[in-house]
């Protein structure tokens, strides 16, 4: 037989296990934003209801989604240069971005140099000088990738000179006066030093790729993203250019993750990997 108020004890412990659960799932760190976009959507479209906003001007929500429901096959066949580009510019940012930030935090010399080209490199808008890239190596994916290497280049440069400069320098001289060679010094105190600095210059570096890539199919291309919104925009299909606007938007957010993963995996010793934040497990 079984005991009546046993069970009475254990169906009180699930009831009260049952919402600590859903408060535990609404408490999950991507549960928030999906709930903020929702909410976004909504009153996206409240206001073309309530103020009865013209499709011309403003498309609503449900057409969007038709939009990428009916031509999801065209836009992924259409994703894939740009996220090509993408990858391409933002790899190589990052193989020359940090060697040229270990020159700069390593030498006033080269620093003096070469910092403030850098910077004056960034006052020219990279829209402008697109087509000489157009000129130069024709109409395929190489003006696209220089675009988007160009614009995440920077970020990687500035993010990681930052970190080697703010090593310890007790640290170094306790190193070296442990007979350790320069190589050895710098694998053990200041590469690991930097990388937190490292990866958030490339965190902001992957999402400005994918700016520098559009940027790219904008002045001469014939597939990509930035191609179907140049097209749209031409055609006023506005249903079309939002579809591609959430279709970058997302490229943005899962090239972001997938480098937060990675600085999981590279730096899990660090106190931002301790905390939950945004793409938390």
């Amino acid at each position: 037989m079984f005991d009546k108020n046993e069970v009475a004890r254990e169906r009180g412990v699930a009831e009260l296990k049952a919402p600590g659960a859903v408060s535990k799932t609404l408490n999950a760190a991507w549960v928030r934003p999906v709930l903020f976009l929702l909410f976004i959507v909504v009153a996206w479209d409240l206001t073309i209801r309530l103020f009865r906003i013209p499709p011309y001007q403003i498309p609503a929500p449900g057409d969007v989604l038709v939009v990428l429901w009916t031509d999801w096959p065209e836009l992924l066949r259409q994703a894939w240069p740009t996220t090509y580009a993408t990858i391409c510019g933002f790899l190589l940012s990052a193989v020359f971005g940090i060697p040229v930030a270990m020159l700069i935090a390593g030498s006033k010399t080269v620093e003096s140099y070469i910092y403030p080209l850098l910077v004056f490199s960034q006052s020219v808008p990279k829209i402008a000088i697109a087509p000489l890239f157009v000129v130069w190596f024709g109409f395929g994916i190489i003006p696209k990738v220089i675009s988007a290497f160009l614009l995440g280049f920077f970020p990687v440069v500035v993010s990681a000179v930052q970190g080697f400069k703010s090593v310890d320098p007790d640290m170094v001289d306790l190193a070296r006066a442990m007979q350790g060679s320069r190589f050895k010094v710098f694998c053990a105190v200041n590469l690991p030093h930097a990388m937190p600095a490292i990866f958030s210059g490339l965190k902001v570096s992957v999402t400005l790729a994918v700016v520098g890539a559009v940027v790219g199919e904008f002045v001469g291309s014939n597939s990509g993203i930035g191609y179907v919104l140049q097209r749209s925009i031409g055609t006023f299909d506005l249903p079309t250019m939002f579809a591609a606007l959430v279709i970058l938007a997302l490229l943005g957010v899962v090239l972001f993750w997938i480098v937060d993963r990675i600085e999981r995996f590279v730096i899990p010793w660090h106190v931002s990997q301790r905390d939950d934040f945004l793409f938390a497990a």
